[in-house]
């Protein structure tokens, strides 16, 4: 278990110098305070000696100086530590969404929506703690726990060997004795987490079904048995750190006892002044601020630990697709071919066996056939959002393979239907950032969808809402196309653009479409189950069971 927070610390390696800073800074705070507790020992025990007020004047500057530097070097730590710590969660975040993009387009077999959602946000955000709870806390306890140790000894190696024991039991003792009784609980914490993030994602998505259906009231007890689940498991780790909290105050008492049994002796002897004893304990007592964090990182460790490794499965699956280390670029009319192409997921039968295609410039192609028979396959290749494990794809007679991912995603388009939740601009946007309203409006025109955009109140600035639930189906889909348009590719790939249309509709937009497409020397793959558009194709294709008829 301790090998995925090793992986995910490397990650955040850029952060390291900050991250250091801020658990010196909480070392030297803690340290503060030792000193403000043994000065003020020290003093009051010399005051009850009635010397000169003179006599006690540079020990009274020492309590000054240690509470309010105390209070500065804490501010300071908690300042820097916090700072270090979200610049961490930044990189770290970043890093994992890179590793996390190329497996999407493909699918995540296996992982649901809400399992994703809780891995992506819900686990990393649980890495936060892994600098501020479990790191940072268990540098703090080495430095300043040493620290008072060698201090307490300075005055007498009995006393500091006492409190480096007792010091030494509640920092490694107490710490392990909690990580054992919370480290099954933490997995199935993450787990029950998942599993509530994804009953609430599955009900929120299904709810208008679930209300048709009358199925409300079981979905809600589906997420109401997830949640008691995850608040037992919860109820269970504040139980352990409980504890661990009241045998680290015991811990700190016997800390004062065994520092006092062995200084007493001494002020006996005359080999210590009896002034000290004061000043002895409450440095013990001090002392005991540098470990008291400990069982709850222990507690923490575990989660954290869960939490990395289910982060780490998912980024760590193989990618689908690769760049080559010299990528070609690509040059050409945009020219695509299929060679014996085959493709199957997971050693199944194939979903392409031996595809042989060819798609033109300015030629419209129409692909059909049955559900499952492989289209989106297809289309997937084309973009290479996955490679064959057979045959070759083909821009202009260069295998894809040979072309970076992203300037193979330049000649040829995919129009796919998901809509963002922002605006009709920043919907098109992101297929041409910084394209000029002039342009936008074009390619709103020429997928039909101007006219209903012109009227809404904000016209390119009008949100769309959620998934588009501001829009028709046929807005969203007109949307999707215009957004498709405006990449400006070679060969442009619509994946059923009829979906969302009825009848009438779908068959004036589909030709007017592909007569567009053909009019700028644009290639069209048209994936449809329906008629709309096929007088308009130069050549038909059917697939069905993985091969073409």
């Amino acid at each position: 278990m301790r090998r995925p927070l090793v992986r995910i610390a490397g990650l955040a390696r850029p952060q390291w110098p900050r991250l250091a800073a801020g658990a010196l800074l909480g070392a030297l705070a803690v340290l503060a305070g030792v000193g403000l507790l043994a000065t003020s020992g020290y003093l009051i025990s010399r005051a009850a000696l009635q010397p000169p007020v003179l006599a006690l004047g540079v020990t009274i500057v020492g309590v000054r100086f240690f509470g309010i530097s105390r209070a500065v070097l804490r501010y300071l730590e908690r300042l820097v530590s916090h700072d270090a710590a979200l610049r961490a969660q930044s990189t770290l975040r970043v890093q994992l969404f890179a590793r996390l993009e190329p497996l999407v387009p493909a699918g995540l077999p296996g992982i649901r929506a809400g399992d994703l959602l809780s891995r992506f946000v819900g686990d990393v955000d649980e890495l936060h703690e892994l600098w501020l709870r479990v790191a940072g806390p268990a540098a703090v306890a080495l430095v300043a726990g040493v620290a008072a140790a060698v201090a307490a000894g300075l005055f007498l190696p009995a006393a500091g060997l006492a409190l480096a024991v007792v010091l030494a039991v509640a920092g490694l003792g107490v710490p392990w004795l909690a990580e054992r009784s919370a480290a099954e609980a933490a997995g199935r914490e993450s787990s029950a987490r998942a599993g509530l993030a994804t009953e609430l994602v599955d009900a929120l998505a299904a709810a208008p079904e679930l209300l048709a259906f009358g199925a409300e009231d079981e979905a809600a007890a589906r997420v109401a048995a997830c949640d008691d689940g995850l608040t037992a498991l919860r109820r269970r780790s504040a139980m352990t750190l409980a504890g661990g909290e009241g045998v680290m105050v015991a811990l700190s008492g016997i800390a004062a006892v065994a520092v006092l049994a062995a200084a007493v002796p001494a002020v006996h002897r005359g080999a210590l002044e009896g002034v000290m004893l004061g000043m002895l304990a409450l440095l013990a007592l001090g002392a005991f601020e540098a470990v008291r964090p400990l069982p709850a990182a222990a507690t923490q460790r575990p989660a954290t630990a869960a939490a990395a490794a289910r982060v780490l499965d998912l980024t760590d699956r193989t990618a689908p697709v690769a760049d080559p280390a010299q990528p070609l670029e690509p040059v050409g009319r945009g020219r695509v071919e299929l060679r014996g192409v085959r493709v199957s997921y997971d050693d199944e039968a194939p979903v392409l066996d031996g595809i042989d295609l060819v798609l033109e410039p300015g030629q419209v192609t129409a692909l059909t056939g049955p559900s499952g028979a492989g289209k989106t396959t297809l289309a997937r290749l084309l973009v290479r959002f996955l490679d064959p494990q057979s045959g070759r794809v083909l821009l202009d007679g260069v295998d894809v393979r040979d072309h970076a991912q992203a300037d193979v995603r330049q000649v040829v388009g995919l129009a796919g239907d998901h809509i963002f939740p922002t605006s009709v601009r920043e919907n098109l946007l992101i297929a041409r950032p910084g394209a000029a309203d002039a342009e936008l409006e074009d390619a709103l025109r020429r997928a039909h969808a101007w006219e209903w955009v012109a009227q809404r109140p904000g016209g390119l600035d009008a949100p769309v809402g959620e998934d588009g639930g501001l829009l028709s189906g046929g807005q969203r889909q007109r949307l999707a196309l215009a957004r498709a348009l405006l990449a400006d590719v070679r060969l442009l790939v619509l994946d059923e653009p009829a979906a969302h249309l009825d009848e009438r509709a779908a068959g004036e937009l589909v030709p007017e479409l592909l007569r567009s497409a053909r009019a700028a020397g644009v290639g069209v793959l048209l994936i449809t189950h329906g008629r709309a558009g096929l007088a308009e194709a130069d050549h038909v294709v059917r697939l069905e069971a993985g091969r073409l008829t």
